[in-house]
């Protein structure tokens, strides 16, 4: 996300409720505490959603929704005049730009999405970016939408995969006992977020002394996989790479499986498949996989009550999903970069984000939106720690710091096995 320089301002939109997900409303005793003003300067900010509630990441969609709510149900308790209009992004890049063509209609200033790296980056380019609409995706990870000509627009709240490389790395020496004279094969998805990882896993290995032996890219359109199975389990590897989304691993998995030289217990994964849903419906075919998301410091108070809000939160069928807290934290950052400009524009908006996530400034957690409203309206620099921790935005609106969970599959669900700080890692 190259940033030429951008004149300051800032701008958000509303948040209308939507889609049936009633967010803990006025009443609850979720977050922030209780009403009061704030935000009054502003006016009303629409927000706008955009979700993947249908396709390949259909399964994060609603935990998505859910988390989006929840933080216009704390904007509100903390003062502000908010409403959010969600759009269903269908994991397309066409579905995408036309969900970001829906919000921009219906007034947004600031849009929380896409989601897949192939989605978010066309719909910068065919739309926020020519509007001056800033676009903070909770789950784009790919480090091509770091080099986006985007004037200052785009920002994400999950670190990139420069860094998840090595943290899968890291993940695997202490998994497999070392990493001299050690093997690994990867398949991975032919797209910006497959191939981008695959180079940054494949410097990480290399540069700690393993060696890469087969390294796959499909198509996740195709119908079938045997032919790359055969050749992802060619060569007896100590270790599989998968990075993949749910909707082809249902394809690849099983393709995998047929070949009978692939060990479920000696893979690893990356975000896109660290999906509850997934491993709940194949539980056989992932047990004992391992690998890393962008997770929640476990010890951070901002995090553990997030988690507190999120499950006492409706609908309470919709449990805690990867994204959820990143996705919190797009929607309040749209909020707060709309009162630290005194607007509702986007290119204002956009010209405040990164400084409100910025050290530097007071700290305030999501728990107290009603100060950092107030900070923000005094002219007060804040750095805002969020749901998912600190963000520390680079000039390139990339997150510096952030949490990776360390996962594995067991009892047919994901279980943490430890956690490493983003910042900690080389990109």
């Amino acid at each position: 996300m190259k940033r030429p320089s951008l004149a300051v301002a800032l701008a958000v939109s509303s948040i209308v409720l939507t889609g049936g997900l009633v967010a803990c409303g006025d009443d609850d005793d979720g977050g922030s505490g209780g009403g009061g003003g704030g935000g009054g300067g502003v006016g009303e900010v629409t927000i706008g959603a955009s979700l993947p509630l249908t396709g390949d990441l259909a399964d994060y969609g609603p935990p998505g929704e859910k988390a989006a709510n929840l933080a216009i149900s704390e904007i509100k308790k903390s003062g502000g005049q908010v409403k959010l209009e969600t759009a269903d992004n269908e994991t397309t890049p066409q579905g995408a730009v036309q969900a970001a063509r829906e919000l921009l209609a219906k007034d947004a200033s600031c849009i929380s999405g896409a989601w897949a790296s192939t989605d978010t980056i066309p719909t910068a380019r065919s739309v926020t970016i020519p509007e001056e609409v800033p676009l903070i995706s909770p789950s784009s990870t790919a480090y091509d939408i770091t080099n986006l000509d985007d004037d200052g627009t785009v920002f994400r709240t999950s670190p990139t995969d420069n860094l998840q490389g090595p943290a899968l790395a890291n993940l695997i020496e202490q998994s497999i006992g070392g990493v001299e004279g050690k093997t690994v094969n990867i398949g991975a998805r032919d797209d910006a977020y497959g191939t981008g990882f695959v180079d940054f896993f494949t410097k990480a290995w290399e540069e700690k002394g393993g060696t890469v032996g087969e390294s796959v890219l499909y198509d996740p359109t195709q119908p079938s996989y045997n032919s790359e199975a055969q050749q992802i389990v060619s060569g007896n590897p100590d270790a599989f790479v998968i990075i993949d989304f749910p909707e082809t691993f249902v394809k690849v998995g099983p393709a995998l499986e047929r070949t009978g030289k692939w060990d479920s217990t000696k893979t690893f994964i990356t975000d896109g498949l660290a999906d509850d849903t997934l491993v709940a419906d194949n539980a056989e075919l992932m047990a004992g996989v391992r690998g890393t998301a962008p997770g929640t410091p476990e010890e951070g108070a901002a995090s553990k009550a997030f988690d507190k809000a999120f499950t006492s939160a409706a609908p309470k069928d919709v449990k805690r999903q990867t994204f959820d807290a990143q996705t919190f934290d797009s929607v309040i950052l749209c909020y707060l970069g709309a009162v630290a400009a005194g607007s509702t524009n986007g290119a204002d908006i956009a010209a405040e984000i990164q400084d409100i996530s910025g050290p530097g400034g007071k700290k305030y957690p999501w728990t107290d939106l009603k100060g950092a409203v107030k900070a923000l309206e005094n002219g007060d620099d804040i750095d805002y720690i969020g749901a998912s921790g600190e963000l520390d935005y680079d000039d390139n609106g990339d997150p510096t710091v952030g949490t990776y969970d360390e996962l594995i599959v067991k009892g047919g669900a994901f279980e943490s096995t430890g956690q490493i700080e983003a910042s900690s890692l080389e990109g």
